[in-house]
């Protein structure tokens, strides 16, 4: 199966199958995607993009964003639900060389799992239903807010951290092109040393400082966003693979 699926006008439009998880099942393929702004979709993308059947569009975005860029072009039967998990705006003051990019993303990311809870856990459970399959989940670049959308669900499948950690760090391959479009549509503006790197320490140290809060990420989605068990039974049900199934 194909992990990166190619367009011409995004740049992170991934699906996150395939990934093993410890009871010895596998994270099915076509039933999840994750992507950077779908506002972006024109031309043959739209026929590509059509082609996977989507049937569930999770927009992490603010309002404001999606008035400014566009949200994911509509198709008939197709579900949209635009759920921001970001509350606080980033502060860039207290960004230093000392501090690094990934140690300040992964205190953004853990402001994410303490601001909109209610939003996380609308997302995690359209995400459980397997009737919404499949959904894809994107913010602007696919990286920060949907790279913690993607972990929790990721955790609750039962896949490993570092196959949890490397998902992430994949959207670093197109940080190049981000930089490019960025300059290209901003060529006056300042650009932080950390815009479109998606270094692994990131995604390790959130998923580390949310265990240590909370003793394990189920725990979190349990007791701090008030996602039921049987919710992630769900989840995982349609999910993942029997075992020794590849998907």
């Amino acid at each position: 199966m194909i992990r990166h699926i190619e367009f011409a006008s995004i740049r992170n439009f991934r699906d996150v199958g395939g990934y093993a998880t410890q009871d010895g099942r596998t994270v099915r393929w076509q039933r999840l995607y994750r992507a950077d702004s779908l506002g972006w979709l024109a031309g043959d993308d739209l026929t590509t993009f059509r082609g996977l059947r989507v049937r569930m569009v999770i927009d992490l975005r603010h309002p404001f964003e999606i008035e400014k860029a566009g949200r994911a072009p509509e198709s008939e039967g197709q579900l949209y639900q635009n759920l921001p998990i970001e509350g606080r705006r980033w502060d860039m003051s207290v960004y230093s060389d000392e501090i690094g990019v990934g140690r300040y993303l992964a205190d953004r990311y853990l402001e994410m799992s303490e601001d909109r809870l209610d939003n996380l856990r609308t997302a995690l459970e359209a995400i459980a239903r397997a009737e919404n399959a499949p959904v894809v989940i994107h913010c602007a670049a696919g990286k920060d807010r949907t790279g913690v959308l993607a972990a929790l669900v990721l955790s609750l499948a039962g896949v490993s951290e570092d196959d949890i950690v490397a998902d992430y760090a994949l959207t670093g391959l197109a940080t190049e092109a981000f930089i490019a479009d960025w300059r290209r549509r901003h060529p006056d503006a300042p650009m932080w040393p950390g815009f479109g790197l998606a270094p692994a320490e990131a995604m390790r140290f959130f998923l580390t400082d949310l265990t240590a809060r909370h003793g394990s990420i189920e725990r979190y989605v349990t007791q701090v966003l008030n996602v039921s068990p049987a919710t992630i039974a769900e989840l995982r049900d349609h999910l993942l693979t029997e075992p020794g199934s590849d998907g």
